[in-house]
């Protein structure tokens, strides 16, 4: 008996012990709808033991990598390795996906143009709870597992602490099981690699895929096409009404690339999606044919450039349109993907605003405002009045930056030739917000001028922080001392118009990497005392006070600070052939080079130090061992902070190496400082130095890990630094330096650096032997530019904090020979931050900001 429809025996006539009723699914609808049958079948993981492990890395090994064990290189066992533990996180990722879709809830689309991811192997080693499973099957194959998690290179898509945020933020998200999935851009060459030449900064590319990628999916099938150039032109529409239709001159693919983003042992794992930019029509095979490859190939090569570097150089006119491009690139791709891939098709797009918020990681995604416009006019055919509405409950917006020139501004021509369309509708936006203005402050032109998101002094520009201001239904600073600055000298005339949009909302950073995975000695110390409830609720550390008086905690605190020093050193040594003595304080200052954060002064107090010393004024055994460890890139074009690098070279090659100072003083600055070695470094610090100008830093992440992980902050009150000091008191941080309304009043009277140096003679003495060349091979004019700088305009007061720092360093040598009081004032810095968790972060954006679940 035959089926009609196939020719195949029918499946009610199919009998005997082996066969058995088959369902049609032909007749359940399609394979890709969540109530299918199949879509809602549970995905298994592998076996989670050693045995069923081994079996699947040497399958991976086998079938993946083409290699037998025996045959394979190191990168060959780590890519199957991490091949090997992405399997167990894909069940969880289908699953979850699939939980969502069937009940959809309003979801975070993070939109960042950094994501500083760190290493992977370890974070999902750590979330799965198979460390030890993979170090057992490792061994068994005669594999170290430590030798080839330091075989990752870790993807160097960010500049900074911004790009680090995000990359906690989306954990924290995963962890607490809030739907949210992270856009931004797979950078083929991420933030560069440095290196050190006769002690200046080289930067080399960043070659992070040169060895494989084992923890992205490839995903061509949902590429989406982005328009650029040409030009607008007026139509008739259906309804009789005149629009305008953008006619592109050029487009090219975004192509994404996910990564499974996993929660903290909990079976959710969230997704980052990241947008590579290939040419539309790649290759021109006839024009190949004639003999012109090179410009049979040039239609990659530009798409390419769009998302080849991070950050490309923007000092030429190539570089800025270069950013734009990148900017505009994935925000398009992005809002594409969520709203035609991800919702469902029928879904009323006047309902967006249920389903997502957009949160705006900095100005860069800000293009992203008049492009949902566009969707919304141009292909959707909502009227002006709806889209908006639509979009300015789309949006939040974070500010992650008091510096006037961190503020981007695009040059009106450069939006115009690049971007036609968005450019009409950013001018109709900003005469209906002007008209809003107007209405709110009549006669005062000025203040229409101050707020207008097209500037026209010195040029016509569009402010993309204004535009994100006006678009947004919350805006928000990182640090109380942040926030107050933003709505009251960054952003005041918009935070006296609508005064409710303003909100602050303190930075964290995940427990999870900074603290358990980074430092297990430390994490086996607190979990003995209080359990491992902290891994995922930071407030528990409170817990951990009265152990402040413990001796024998005090002991064990001690051992695993000790630990993690020999740790450090040992890497550096094997790594960078830097050698440091035992028994030192280490004195860090890792962070992004920016005169702002004042190395400088860090370097003026190294030098007065040892001036002392060759003088003869200070006995170097009377002094208290310090090791001053920096880790700093600047960026390619900052001549002054590349000139800085110059001389802290100088400082250390000098000092490391005179017999006077007999290693009482000893500087260190390995070269590419990054996720992968701040998790070595922070660790073992002693003194974490966080001395940014008062008013200059946004919040700062890095003070909140080193205190985490047992340093004593020494810092000027700006930043997270004020909620740091409050939350650990004032016994147990180094406090210095002018506050914000004292640098705000130097500044108005009339700042002159010079003064001080004549008023200091320990200052003269330190930046005269500075500018004698001593560090800098003999050199005076090498120094010039720093001298003259410092004694000139000394933009950002170092000099005015000079003694005030000194002094303050002085109670951290007297402080630091004091080793119990030293140590419970470690243990109370750890007790007392549980604050900073990105977790609570999360939870202030989610009632403050996104309001998820109130609508």
């Amino acid at each position: 008996m035959s089926d009609g429809n196939t020719g195949h025996p029918s499946h009610a006539a199919m009998t005997g012990p082996f066969q058995v009723p088959v369902t049609d699914f032909r007749k359940l609808g399609p394979l890709r709808s969540p109530s299918h049958p199949l879509a809602l079948r549970e995905v298994s993981a592998p076996e989670r033991t050693v045995e069923g492990f081994i079996k699947e890395f040497l399958h991976e090994l086998s079938f993946g990598e083409g290699v037998s064990l025996s045959r394979s290189t190191i990168n060959h066992q780590y890519i199957a390795l991490a091949r090997t533990v992405r399997q167990y996180l894909m069940a969880d990722w289908l699953e979850t996906a699939n939980r969502r879709r069937r009940r959809p809830a309003k979801m975070v689309g993070y939109l960042s143009a950094e994501y500083l991811l760190g290493r992977q192997l370890g974070n999902a080693l750590m979330a799965t709870a198979m460390t030890d499973i993979v170090e057992q099957a490792m061994t068994a194959c005669g594999l170290d597992l430590t030798v080839l998690r330091a075989q990752e290179v870790e993807p160097g898509l960010g500049n900074g602490g911004l790009g680090r945020l995000a990359a906690c933020f989306i954990d924290s998200l995963a962890t607490m099981d809030v739907s949210c999935i992270g856009y931004g851009i797979r950078y083929e060459y991420g933030i560069f690699r440095q290196q050190f030449v006769d002690g200046r900064q080289v930067e080399v590319p960043d070659s992070w895929l040169s060895l494989g990628a084992p923890w992205e999916f490839h995903n061509p099938e949902r590429a989406v096409r982005v328009d650029f150039g040409g030009y607008t032109e007026a139509y008739q529409g259906d309804d009789s009404r005149t629009r305008s239709r953008w006619v592109p001159a050029w487009n090219v693919m975004g192509i994404p690339y996910n990564y499974m983003v996993p929660g903290y042992r909990n079976g959710v794992v969230n997704t980052l999606r990241l947008w590579s930019a290939e040419a539309t029509r790649a290759f021109d095979l006839a024009t190949f044919n004639s003999g012109d490859y090179a410009e049979a190939v040039r239609a990659q090569t530009f798409a390419e450039n769009i998302s080849k570097v991070l950050y490309p150089e923007d000092s030429t006119p190539q570089g800025r349109e270069l950013r734009l491009q990148q900017q505009y690139f994935f925000v398009a791709c992005s809002l594409k993907d969520y709203i035609q891939g991800t919702l469902e098709a029928d879904l009323d797009i006047t309902t967006l605003p249920d389903r997502i918020v957009f949160q705006l990681n900095d100005t860069h995604p800000v293009i992203a405002v008049p492009e949902l416009m566009r969707l919304l006019l141009d292909e959707y055919n909502l009227e002006w009045e709806q889209a908006w509405d639509i979009t300015r409950r789309c949006f939040a917006y974070t500010c992650h930056t008091l510096l006037p020139e961190a503020l981007e501004v695009w040059p009106v021509d450069l939006v115009g030739r690049l971007l036609p369309r968005h450019l009409e509708i950013i001018f109709r936006i900003n005469e209906q917000f002007c008209a809003e203005v107007r209405e709110a402050f009549p006669g005062d032109e000025a203040r229409v001028r101050r707020m207008s998101i097209v500037s026209d002094q010195p040029f016509q520009a569009v402010r993309m922080a204004h535009l994100a201001t006006v678009a947004s239904t919350k805006v928000n600073g990182v640090a109380e001392l942040h926030s107050q600055l933003l709505r009251d000298k960054v952003l005041p005339d918009f935070s006296e118009l609508w005064p409710d949009r303003f909100t602050n909302v303190t930075n964290g950073v995940t427990p999870r990497r900074f603290l358990k995975m980074q430092n297990p000695a430390l994490s086996e110390v607190i979990t003995e005392a209080i359990g491992d409830g902290w891994v995922t609720d930071l407030d528990q550390l409170k817990g951990l006070e009265p152990y402040a008086d413990d001796p024998a905690f005090r002991d064990a605190f001690r051992a695993a600070k000790a630990e993690n020093k020999d740790r450090l050193y040992s890497l550096l040594a094997r790594r960078e052939g830097i050698v440091l003595p035992p028994g030192h304080l280490v004195d860090v200052m890792v962070k992004r080079l920016h005169e702002y954060k004042r190395q400088m002064l860090k370097v003026l107090h190294i030098v007065s130090t040892y001036e002392g010393i060759i003088s003869g004024e200070v006995d170097p055994m009377t002094i208290t061992p310090r090791i001053v460890m920096f880790g700093a890139k600047a960026a390619p074009g900052y001549f002054m902070a590349k000139e800085i690098i110059y001389l802290i070279n100088g400082v250390a090659s000098v000092i490391n190496s005179d017999p006077r100072v007999q290693q009482r003083l000893v500087v260190a600055f390995p070269a590419n400082y990054n996720v992968t070695s701040a998790e070595k470094i922070i660790p073992a610090a002693d003194l974490s130095e966080q001395i940014s100008l008062a008013g200059k830093e946004a919040s700062g992440t890095g003070n909140m890990k080193f205190a985490l992980n047992g340093a004593l902050t020494i810092g000027t009150d700006d930043g997270a630094n004020v909620e740091i000091r409050r939350l650990v008191g004032d016994d147990n941080f180094f406090l210095f330096g002018m506050s914000e309304p004292e640098v705000a009043a130097l500044q108005a009277q009339g700042y002159h650096s010079a003064a001080y140096y004549e008023s200091n003679a320990t200052l003269r003495r330190t930046l005269d032997l500075i500018a004698s060349g001593v560090f800098t091979g003999g050199s005076r004019q090498a120094t010039s530019p720093i001298i003259g700088d410092l004694l000139g305009s000394d933009r950002y007061l170092v000099l005015a904090d000079f003694q005030s720092y000194l002094d303050a360093q002085a109670r951290v040598d007297t402080a630091y020979q004091d080793v119990d009081g030293w140590t419970r004032s470690a243990i109370l810095n750890v007790a007392r931050c549980g604050f900073f968790s990105s977790d609570r972060s999360m939870r202030d954006y989610i009632d403050k900001v996104w309001l998820l679940g109130k609508n």
